[in-house]
């Protein structure tokens, strides 16, 4: 490969020819017998393949094109040492033709074309001839190579004495800077060994003791700090030392001359040398004035939880921060979001204090499972844990974790007065997640982690889903997003027809919702209805659905208008209903209430005394999703006038297990004198079906 010089000139050839112009050799060229032309390109071909030259095609064979006629007028000359086949052979080193083959390919194609050259066949002798001049090239070659070696090794041998110069300069500079600030400093700083025994200390260490420097050399660091204080220090640097963390930073007591305390914050990083071998414990101790502890008090309470000591969400945010940056690629983090089984009824048993005092044990116990671990342990809500560990090769799997969290939390703490308590958690994981995740977006990963952990029952834990997150995301978007849309009118109310199966007649419209959503298109009913149960909108949307429904709907047969638990059990909703048909003029007999027979059986609030009220004011109520073992005593316990088969149930009429049970709620409905009503009609065998097996009135996509 060959590459032009930057100013398109050819490159110099020899050092009594720095500057020989392609004209020359151009001229020379012209002047050769076509034979010689050939020649040139063929040397210059193969002796390109040998080594690297900086210059293009044309600029190579224009240089040998010369060379070859040098060596031409070497072999017609009849000097005994021709001078020419020297310089050709000192020009080739200039050329760079200076690889492993270069001279051989030259002595080759020379040694075998010029004796079959027309143009020399006049030369007497000629193969003694050229052998002279192919040895006076090689002698050149060689003497200009072994010059330009000893060059090469004079200006590397200068290189290398610059550079030894510069290094020692500037590792002066370094200690010179080294000392100035390790004398200079207002910081107090010891250099110890990684045993503690003190080398060297700085004179603000010595002034914090109110101590002679000499007099601190060769003690021992620990021994200057308070009996209670010393081993955690101790316990901080050998952290450091075994590599399990980075950097130390704690608030400790030195003991000052005649005993005196004072409160120190000392900040501590390991030297080792180039095998990675601990040999230096350098500490920084900022000694803390009044002002400086009351600002580091102020601080913590900024940042901890004044019932357990535990960091705040405040200071887990920070500190997950920290720990995304530096984690071991190979390994990531782990985040474990915690929440109490059932700890509000426990906190209702216990009363305040003792509740206190229990989250104070879990505290210590959650602070003992990862005390191996590079990790922390915070309290990020009232009975909310959170913990992150930065992986290891050595830290036990999700799991394990997991497991021995909730195997410590089982065992009894007993509290003042004997009672004897244990505690389970459901835990939301959040494992290696990406290090370019802001800690706010991590926490809400694991906290809705731990909601859908919760939502399977206790002691539960889930690992995190990121396409799960993102639906889920999405989801809670749009439902906060309700209210402002019901403001502006995207919230509309419409109608769903109740047929019955007998005759086809219509025996009612049920009120439905559905949001003309600028982005999405329509979002149905069921889903309107989860999002507004999910942010507490559904009262007063459910309110403004039944109120709208009555107004634009007339006397001819009934409304109908499901609740869910949550309306079904508002204390005013008797109330509210009856205001409404005041406005809006319908007859109670002509509106009809759905009750979810979950919160019926359960007596979940006021909704067992709402049916009864409404009942007893003529509105119709009906109870859906029947079909649980306890619905059938509602009928006798509560006025009802429909129910409305399951869906869970309709759906597997097929099955012989399930039409048994189906019919036979059928019949038990009807003895007690109740319409039946069925969802999901979608064909007229559907229809056929449940009219046969004796429900009175069907819903579904064949109604249209």
């Amino acid at each position: 490969m060959t590459a032009p010089l930057p100013n398109g000139d050819a490159y110099p050839v020899s050092p009594g020819d720095p500057r020989k112009t392609p004209s020359t050799a151009s001229s020379k060229k012209k002047n050769a017998a076509p034979t010689r032309a050939t020649l040139a390109r063929k040397w210059a071909y193969l002796v390109s393949a040998t080594a690297y030259l900086p210059y293009t095609h044309a600029q190579i064979e224009e240089h040998f094109a010369g060379l070859l006629d040098e060596v031409f007028a070497a072999v017609l000359g009849d000097d005994a040492e021709p001078a020419q086949a020297i310089e050709v052979g000192a020009r080739l080193v200039a050329l760079r033709c200076v690889g492993p083959d270069s001279l051989r390919r030259t002595m080759e194609i020379l040694g075998k074309s010029l004796l079959a050259e027309p143009e020399l066949r006049s030369v007497k002798s000629l193969p003694e001839r050229v052998l002279q001049v192919l040895g006076a090239l090689a002698s050149g070659y060689g003497e200009a190579l072994r010059e330009s070696i000893q060059t090469q090794q004079e200006d590397l041998s200068r290189t290398l004495v610059t550079i030894e110069r510069e290094t020692r300069r500037e590792l002066v500079l370094t200690q010179a800077r080294f000392e100035q600030l390790f004398t200079g400093s207002a910081t107090g700083v010891a250099v110890t060994r990684v045993d503690g025994r003190i080398q060297r200390v700085n004179p603000a260490f010595a002034e914090m003791l109110n101590r002679p420097v000499a007099d601190l050399t060769g003690l021992n660091l620990y021994d200057l700090v308070h009996l209670e204080d010393a081993a955690g220090l101790r316990e901080g640097h050998q952290r450091l030392l075994e590599g399990k963390s980075h950097r130390l930073e704690i608030l400790r007591r030195l003991v000052a001359d005649e005993g005196e305390l004072m409160w120190a914050g000392f900040t501590g990083s390991v030297i080792r040398d180039p095998a990675g071998e601990a040999q230096q414990l350098i500490t920084l101790v900022d000694g803390d004035t009044d002002v400086s502890l009351l600002q580091r008090q102020l601080s913590r309470q900024a940042l901890h939880d004044p019932l357990t000591g535990l960091p705040n969400r405040q200071f887990f945010g920070t500190r997950l921060e920290k720990a995304l940056r530096h984690a071991d690629p190979a390994f990531g983090i782990t985040v474990y979001h915690l929440d109490l089984d059932g700890f509000s009824l426990i906190a209702a048993g216990l009363g305040q204090r003792l509740s206190d005092d229990l989250l104070k044990r879990v505290a210590g116990k959650l602070r003992t499972v990862v005390e191996d671990e590079e990790a922390l342990v915070a309290r990020i809500g009232g009975d909310e844990f959170g913990i992150f560990i930065q992986n290891t090769a050595t830290t036990p799997d999700v799991a394990t974790v997991i497991g021995t969290i909730n195997q410590d939390l089982s065992e009894p703490v007993y509290l003042d007065g004997g009672s004897g308590v244990a505690v389970s958690a459901c835990v939301g994981v959040v494992h290696r997640p990406p290090r370019d995740i802001s800690p706010a977006e991590l926490l809400r990963a694991s906290d809705m982690t731990l909601r859908r952990a919760q939502a399977n029952g206790y002691r539960q834990w889930k690992l995190s889903d990121s396409a799960l997150d993102t639906r889920e995301r999405h989801e809670f978007g749009l439902a906060v997003a309700m209210a402002g849309a019901w403001e502006t009118g995207e919230i509309e109310v419409g109608f769903r027809r109740l047929v019955w199966l007998a005759d086809n007649a219509i025996a009612g419209a049920e009120a439905r919702l559905f949001w003309n959503h600028p982005r999405h298109g329509r979002i149905g009913h069921e889903t309107c209805v989860r999002f507004a149960d999910d942010t507490g909108l559904i009262v007063p949307l459910g309110e403004w659905l039944i109120r709208t429904s009555c107004g634009r709907w007339g006397d001819e047969v009934p409304l109908v208008a499901g609740l869910t638990s949550h309306q079904a059990a508002d204390p005013d909703l008797f109330g509210s209903v009856q205001h409404l048909l005041d406005d809006t003029g319908l007859a109670p007999s002509r509106l009809r209430l759905g009750f979810p027979s979950g919160a019926v059986l359960a007596g979940l609030g006021a909704t067992v005394d709402n049916m009864r009220l409404l009942a007893g004011s003529g509105v119709g109520t009906e109870l859906q999703d029947f079909g649980a073992a306890g619905d059938v005593v509602c009928l006798v316990d509560v006025p009802v006038k429909t129910v409305r088969i399951a869906s869970r149930l309709a759906t597997r009429r097929t099955e012989p297990l399930a039409e048994r049970s189906l019919r036979n709620l059928i019949d038990t409905a009807r003895s007690a004198e109740v319409t039946v009503t069925v969802e999901g009609i979608e064909t007229a065998g559907d229809a056929e079906w449940w009219r046969l097996a004796g429900a009175d009135i069907g819903i579904g996509g064949y109604f249209g």
